[in-house]
């Protein structure tokens, strides 16, 4: 006779659930105050499973963590939400979280003043709730989230694969929550803005879900135009404005104001250093001699350099070899930051000195604040930035050709012309800069009359601009303004 589980004392396997946590809070903002429900924890992601044609069931495959809030007694007809993810690949929710639209706040110090441990948490009073509810989503192997018992978390890490998970926990809270009549807005961070762009599409696509708008912040929409691959020219001088205002800011460009700085740079990027470029061999002497002058110029670099690396500035060496002189490296998400390395001879940097700067504070205030604060117990390590996702992630979909999603975002706002979208760039961005965001725009393939649909807001920092104190209370008006707009036609 068999033996059952009771007999051979075997547990049965049990089914994961959602372990979702809710706690009250309030917030005053401008003598408002806020009352709200802050819904935080892991909701099981499933999938439709069929063998041979035999529907094997409705199984589970990853646990996603999030965290929801929602103001108490809101209309949900009329209150908007807004779905906002990082990039990476990656990287959890944290930046946009605790540094930008969240009631709390990390406070992390600025470029050469950066804040000392332990670090601290405060009431952020230009948050977005004052404007929309908010759901922070942290994809498949970032934050709390993992794939569930016996099933590969490589599977979701992948371009394609992304956007489905992603998007299925957007239909699932909507859902749950009764909100498919509010107004919806997705807001992205660096790839977050490239998989922002791409939901937009598969949610209208795959779901009838049509959004209102897109929150693009530091933005990659095709990758043709950042990656240094041999015999793609593009991103040499597509970065070359934001080498001149890294190098303006350290004080390489005398007395001029950055903006007389940015429009040489944009001059000589769009046109004649295109074309020095494109010449190879055919360029004259004295046009490379003039080319690699204004480069060095512009660049803070000295001609010499320029000429050596056959007039094309690859980012990180620029950020290794701008303060070389001085014995500091420079920051690629914010060339506002500075950095030492033990040997000044490398040719790239051994880290990114912006990264390095705000990573405790984030860490420490994320950790802090979902089990003290939102009262979530949850053992498993928060992952902030996981590279080993990034090393993994699949771009499969685009074999043979370069990464883009300019394409899904033309196609979403043709199909649904009532969606608007605000772009945010830094100057000082080294990563995903400001001219080549433009570049990505007017290449779109929408119809004039949608042009209007979209906004563009800069700022005097880096990737996460709102680092930059100034920079965070003028970007929380702007999306705030934004929301408003597009919610009241």
């Amino acid at each position: 006779m068999a033996s059952t589980d009771s007999d051979s004392g075997a547990k049965p396997e049990v089914e994961p659930t959602d372990d979702l946590v809710s706690t009250a809070h309030s917030l005053t903002v401008r003598r408002r105050k806020l009352n709200y429900t802050a819904t935080t924890g892991r909701v099981v992601l499933r999938k439709e499973v069929s063998t041979e044609g035999a529907f094997d069931g409705h199984l589970p495959k990853a646990e996603v963590f999030l965290t929801a809030y929602t103001l108490d007694g809101a209309d949900p007809a009329r209150r908007p939400v807004t779905f906002a993810f990082n990039g990476g690949p990656g990287s959890a929710s944290v930046w946009l979280h605790l540094g930008l639209f969240g009631p709390r706040r990390v406070v992390t110090g600025d470029a050469g003043e950066p804040a000392a441990p332990p670090f601290t948490l405060v009431d952020n009073t230009e948050t977005l709730l004052a404007h929309s509810d908010l759901v922070f989503i942290d994809p498949v192997s970032t934050g709390y989230s993992r794939a569930v018992k016996g099933e590969k978390a490589g599977e979701f890490h992948g371009f394609q694969a992304d956007l489905e998970s992603v998007g299925e926990v957007i239909r699932l809270w909507t859902s749950r929550n009764g909100r498919w009549i509010s107004p919806k807005f997705l807001a992205g961070e660096s790839y977050g803005t490239t998989r922002a762009a791409g939901l937009a599409h598969h949610l209208q696509s795959r779901h009838g879900m049509y959004l209102n708008g897109l929150v693009l912040i530091s933005s990659v929409l095709d990758f043709a135009t950042m990656d240094f691959t041999t015999g793609n020219d593009a991103p040499y001088a597509l970065f070359l404005p934001s080498y001149a205002a890294i190098a303006h800011y350290h004080g390489l460009h005398g007395d001029r104001p950055l903006r007389e700085v940015l429009d040489e740079a944009e001059a000589f990027a769009t046109r004649d250093y295109p074309y020095a470029l494109a010449m190879g061999s055919r360029l004259s002497t004295q046009e490379r001699e003039t080319t690699a002058a204004t480069l060095a110029r512009l660049t803070g670099l000295s001609a010499d350099y320029v000429e050596r690396v056959n007039l094309r500035v690859e980012h990180v060496r620029f950020f290794t070899e701008l303060l070389r002189h001085r014995k500091q490296t420079t920051g690629r998400l914010d060339g506002r930051f500075t950095g030492w390395e033990a040997d000044y001879g490398r040719e790239r940097f051994s880290e990114d000195p912006a990264a390095a700067a705000i990573m405790g504070a984030y860490t420490a205030g994320i950790n802090h604040y979902l089990h003290t604060e939102l009262a979530y117990p949850n053992d498993l390590p928060y992952e902030v930035l996981s590279l080993e996702v990034n090393r993994s992630w699949s771009f499969k979909e685009f074999e043979n050709a370069h990464v883009t999603v300019a394409d899904r975002l033309a196609a979403a706002m043709r199909t649904n012309p009532h969606l608007r979208v605000h772009v945010a760039s830094g100057y000082h961005d080294g990563a995903t800069p400001y001219f080549a965001t433009e570049h990505s725009l007017a290449q779109l393939n929408i119809p004039d009359e949608l042009r209007a649909n979209i906004e563009v807001s800069y700022y005097e920092a880096g990737h996460m601009m709102y680092v930059h104190e100034p920079s965070r209370l003028r970007q929380s008006k702007d999306i705030a303004a934004f929301i408003g707009k597009t919610v009241s036609g």
